[in-house]
């Protein structure tokens, strides 16, 4: 036909692909390098676009709907649309209906929303009638474009009155002083989450609002943006801790597609509908199939003791800092099991953590047989100067071979980002990169503090499936520090639980059955979890109802043994 399906653009220089001619014969992806070229078939029924950026580039179908007095929660993976979804909703990037060539008029934008409850929120918005209020997702970036006291901030945008409720509810009282730049991840995050609650919006949207916070800090969360919707506001929610996304929402829409190609908004469900059909993999009324297994919980029972030897145990440990001090009971952690710890924030988890990796000193005790550990820390850095590939040629012992590409790439999906300049790395990546460098050297033990932080549930389980075959076939151990309790419960063998009051004093119990451990934790903070009949995955009860009261009585705070 004479026509060239691959031309370059004259404008940049960079070549564009003729979607109109293109076959899908795979020549192009063969022959580019670096894998620049992905050719991805949409499916039939895919038609009419709300937004898309450009030729050859991201599309997103369909929006979630906005409901007054509820709190809407978006699950799916990351780089599939949830930030286009929230620039649209807000104001900040006009929807072109997939004409990416010129302008879209706000006419034929509220026309396309016709009979939907879309129509409304998009008049008002194109005349500048709708005020939002956005918690940002990075909340360590904070710092580099607030400065000043937390006092300060809050008072400046308190339109609400409600300045005092919130800070008890989310416990900032005594950090009321202290400069932005001088907080922690959790502390950071909790003076968001005050910002956005604090003004008066029509519409309030919350990127990952439990990252950095421990299981108590999460359900004070959850109690404050709810708020929102008990006063008739309307609420969106982004999240990946599923117990959290379970307690916070009144509906979800599940969102999947194509990371970085194309995303796709589903109907709305009700929360535990919703969630459960992500955890499937199938979406029955839209007759769709986004992942080929279900995600599967186990309900496993109480670790019985191991007679064989462990390959590690430690004496009592004890540490103490300026105005804090920790204690740990003797413990020992066995071959081919993965052992978590959970417990507040500031209360020695880290502590713990940096002793084992002997990155710091105890003041007494020690690790009585030495081993190897391999160690991911909390905060992760970005001070490398290079490639993800400069990085893990020069940190990864087996780098390049076949149980490398298949143990650690693959399930990290680490060729999609090999190119890419580290310190331009998204939370994700990182942390996906920290988990994958951490697996690939050669240890007894490998100790990860919050792996999850950042991930997706999607690869916070994938993950856990890579960590449990790592350890297994090295006949190794792994011990994993996090707050997200479905990731607990699908991974964790044993647990040890931390207590005490954060930043004065801190406990660590002894590695036991993961029942007994969860059923101390949780009468501490005073809730209770049920599994789901259907999926058997973590849930929290209602404060008060009828399970929550029954399962207090009788000390089962974790879960009933015949549920």
């Amino acid at each position: 036909m004479e026509e060239d399906t691959i031309i370059i653009d004259e404008k940049t220089k960079k070549p564009i692909i003729s979607e109109e001619l293109c076959s899908g014969c795979g020549i192009c992806t063969n022959r580019c390098p670096f894998e620049a070229v992905a050719i991805i078939n949409l499916p039939e029924a895919l038609e009419d676009p709300i937004h898309r950026y450009g030729q050859n580039m991201f599309e997103l179908f369909g929006l979630p709907n906005i409901k007054e007095g509820s709190v809407v929660g978006i699950l799916g993976p990351n780089g599939i649309g949830k930030s286009t979804i929230i620039r649209i909703l807000s104001g900040e990037l006009k929807p072109n209906l997939g004409i990416y060539e010129k302008d879209v008029e706000w006419d034929e934008i509220i026309s396309y929303f016709k009979g939907s409850q879309l129509q409304s929120y998009f008049q008002k918005l194109s005349k500048g009638n709708i005020k939002t209020a956005h918690k940002p997702q990075m909340v360590d970036l904070l710092p580099k474009f607030v400065k000043g006291k937390v006092k300060s901030l809050l008072e400046n945008v308190d339109e609400r009155g409600k300045i005092e409720e919130v800070m008890e509810t989310l416990e900032i009282e005594s950090i009321l002083n202290r400069e932005l730049s001088k907080l922690g991840g959790g502390e950071l995050q909790r003076v968001a989450i005050s910002a956005a609650v604090l003004k008066d919006a029509d519409f309030y949207y919350f990127d990952e609002p439990t990252s950095w916070l421990d299981v108590r800090q999460r359900l004070n969360a959850v109690k404050v943006i709810r708020s929102l919707a008990e006063e008739g506001k309307s609420v969106m929610v982004i999240e990946h801790d599923l117990a959290a996304l379970d307690a916070i929402s009144d509906y979800v829409h599940i969102l999947y597609g194509h990371a970085g190609g194309y995303g796709v908004v589903s109907h709305m469900r009700g929360v535990r509908v919703g969630i459960n059909a992500y955890i499937s993999g199938f979406l029955r009324e839209e007759n769709v199939r986004f992942r080929k297994n279900a995600i599967l919980f186990e309900v496993k029972p109480p670790t019985e003791a191991v007679e064989s030897e462990p390959i590690a145990d430690y004496s009592s440990i004890k540490k103490s800092f300026d105005g804090f001090q920790f204690d740990a009971e003797e413990g020992e952690v066995h071959f081919n099991e993965i052992v978590t710890a959970f417990g507040p924030n500031g209360i020695g988890k880290t502590t713990f953590a940096k002793i084992l990796a002997e990155v710091i000193k105890p003041d007494d005790g020690k690790i009585n047989k030495k081993v190897s550990i391999a160690y991911k820390p909390q905060y992760l850095s970005t001070k490398f100067e290079g490639t993800v590939q400069e990085l893990l040629i020069t940190s990864a012992p087996s780098y390049g071979t076949n149980i490398f590409k298949s143990e650690i790439v693959k399930p990290f999906s680490l060729d999609n980002i090999m190119d890419k300049e580290v310190k331009d790395l998204s939370g994700g990546e990182l942390q996906r990169l920290a988990i994958a460098t951490t697996l690939s050297k050669d240890a007894d033990i490998y100790l990860f503090d919050e792996p999850t932080a950042f991930l997706d549930v999607e690869q916070r389980l994938v993950a856990a499936r890579a960590i449990r075959k790592i350890i297994e076939n090295r006949h190794s151990a792994s011990i994993i520090i996090d707050h997200d309790i479905v990731f607990i419960d699908y991974i964790s063998d044993r647990a040890m639980v931390f207590f005490g009051k954060p930043g004065l004093r801190g406990h660590a119990t002894a590695p036991t059955d993961l029942r007994t451990s969860m059923n101390k934790f949780l009468s501490d903070v005073g809730i209770t979890f049920r599994r789901d009949k259907e999926t058997k995955r973590p849930r929290v009860n209602k404060f008060g109802s009828y399970l929550d009261r029954i399962q207090k009585e009788q000390g089962e705070y974790y879960y009933l043994k015949d549920k």
